[in-house]
C-alpha cells in the first residue's frame, strides 16, 4: 500500500485514464491520498478525507510513507480558510498559489511552516482569523465567500467550483466532514419535514421526476439558499424549489431539506 500527497494547488481527478476524461473532483494542496491502482502514466486513487476517488496523472506523485499518514491523521491539520494564498518550499524559489480548503499539515502558526513529507514549507501569507463562534454563521460566511465563484463541473475551488464541491467545501471549511457527491449527501444529517424549519447552514437537496438528486445548496435566512448554478449565487427558496429571479422561473424541484449539524 501506498501513499502519496498533493503538492500543486489543483490537481484533476478523472472518471477514466486520460486527460480528456471526465473531471469527477479535484485534490487540493496538502491533501493526502491512498494510491489503489497505477499504471506506466496514471494512479487510481482515494482521498483520505472524503473516500472520493478518481485518476490523476503519475508525474504528480509525491509519496509519503505510513508513519506520515498515521501521524496525519492523527493529528487536526488546518484548512486553509482565505480565498488564496502563497507557500513556498524551502529552498525553492517556485511559490505556490494555494486555495481555500487546502490542507496545512503540521503548520506553526509561529514560525507559519509546515511539511510535507520531510520536506518544508513556510506560509508567506497568514491563516484566516474568523472569529465567529457559531457554526451556522460561519457556514453562511465561508459559503458567501465563494459567491459569484465559477461553475466548473467536478471543480472544489473559488476559481470553479459545482454544486455539490460548493457544499462540501464550505462545510469542510467549517470542520465538518460531508461526502463528495450530492446522492451521498442527502444520506446524512436529519430530514425535516418543513422548510419552516431550516436554519442557515442546512442543506436543500433538489431532483428530477425519476427522484434522482441532481443538486443541493446551502439554506439561508428570509427564504434565500446560497448555491452554485453558472455562478455561486443567491436565489430565492419555497416549498416547490429555486426561483431565479434573472429569468422569473423555477429552475431546480426541492425534494429533501436536512439538517446537518
Amino acid at each position: 500500500m501506498s501513499y502519496g500527497i498533493a503538492d500543486l494547488s489543483i490537481t484533476p481527478m478523472r472518471r477514466e485514464r486520460s486527460e480528456r476524461s471526465e473531471m469527477v473532483s479535484q485534490m487540493l494542496f496538502g491533501e493526502v491520498y491512498e494510491v489503489l491502482e497505477t499504471d506506466e502514466k496514471w494512479l487510481y486513487i482515494r482521498l483520505l478525507h472524503d473516500n472520493c476517488e478518481g485518476w490523476v496523472e503519475k508525474k504528480v506523485f509525491r509519496e509519503v510513507d505510513e508513519a506520515y499518514v498515521q501521524n496525519y491523521r492523527a493529528s487536526d491539520q488546518l484548512i486553509m480558510g482565505e480565498v488564496f494564498n502563497l507557500v513556498m518550499k524551502k529552498g525553492d524559489w517556485e511559490n505556490r498559489l494555494i486555495v481555500a480548503g487546502s490542507v496545512l499539515p503540521f503548520y506553526d502558526a509561529y514560525t507559519k511552516r509546515m511539511f510535507l513529507g520531510d520536506e518544508e514549507y513556510v506560509v508567506l501569507g497568514g491563516p484566516r482569523e474568523v472569529g465567529i463562534e457559531s457554526v451556522r454563521d460561519l457556514l453562511i460566511q465561508y459559503a458567501l465567500m465563494y459567491f459569484n465563484a465559477p461553475y466548473l463541473w467536478g471543480g472544489r475551488t473559488p476559481k470553479g467550483i459545482d454544486c455539490s464541491g460548493f457544499v462540501q467545501m464550505v462545510y469542510r471549511l467549517a470542520g465538518i466532514t460531508i461526502p463528495r457527491e450530492a446522492e451521498k449527501q442527502v444520506n446524512e444529517g436529519q430530514t425535516l419535514s418543513f422548510l419552516e424549519e431550516a436554519q442557515p447552514g442546512d442543506l436543500a437537496f433538489f431532483g428530477d421526476t425519476s427522484g434522482c438528486i441532481t443538486h443541493v445548496g446551502i439554506l439561508w435566512e428570509q427564504g434565500r439558499i446560497i448555491h452554485a448554478s453558472g455562478r455561486v449565487r443567491i436565489d430565492k427558496i419555497d416549498h416547490h424549489g429555486i426561483f431565479n429571479e434573472d429569468i422569473k422561473r423555477y429552475t431546480h424541484t426541492l425534494k429533501v431539506v436536512k439538517e446537518m449539524i
